[in-house]
């Protein structure tokens, strides 16, 4: 029976393989494209998404304090960088078996490290909803395996509606999915 560490280590390893595989059906003439992340392009975000897989890589060995493994670069293949980048962090993250290793995660805070399993739980449910970004703007189909979005719940809903990471939470039905769920909490517009 897998560990809860090993559970979370596998989700999150299929939604970074849910959003490596929309990457991989963008263009070149895809990243001018508007994103549901407010103010940014394909490019913005894939940036944004390749420098978090730079930086929880960094934290799963013991070097996420390094401002520089956090910072969004404009690489001349965005695509490739961001499926180097999550080759990487899955692999950083297959190495941490302690649910308490601590991570420094510079990018988010500058207060004390946080334990491995809410610093995957970050990465993984960051993952689903990036995924759907990329889905969105591609105009792709986004049908994640329930059981992803119904793990990402919880971790969403406890975020903080102020949450300085994410847009304030949205309305969503009572009787909504997990997904929908998921996105509304933290400031995404379902499209249908």
């Amino acid at each position: 029976m897998p560990t809860d560490m090993e559970r979370l280590r596998d989700l999150d390893a299929r939604a970074v393989r849910l959003s490596t595989g929309l990457v991989r059906q963008s263009t070149v003439a895809d990243l001018r494209r508007p994103t549901p992340c407010e103010g940014w392009d394909l490019a913005d975000l894939l940036g944004h998404m390749t420098a978090q897989h730079r930086g929880f890589a960094a934290a799963a060995r013991g070097a996420g304090g390094e401002a520089a493994v956090w910072a969004a670069t404009r690489d001349a293949d965005p695509a490739s960088a961001y499926e180097a980048a999550a080759a990487d962090v899955v692999a950083a993250f297959a190495g941490v078996d302690d649910p308490e290793q601590p991570f420094t995660l510079a990018e988010f805070s500058t207060g004390p490290d946080f334990p491995a399993r809410l610093a995957v739980g970050f990465h993984f449910l960051d993952y689903v909803v990036h995924a759907w970004d990329v889905a969105v703007t591609l105009g792709a189909p986004f049908t994640p395996d329930a059981d992803l979005a119904e793990a990402a719940l919880p971790i969403a809903l406890a975020v903080p509606p102020a949450s300085p990471v994410f847009a304030p939470p949205l309305p969503a039905a009572p009787d909504a999915d997990a997904l929908t769920r998921v996105l509304t909490r933290l400031g995404r517009a379902p499209r249908v």
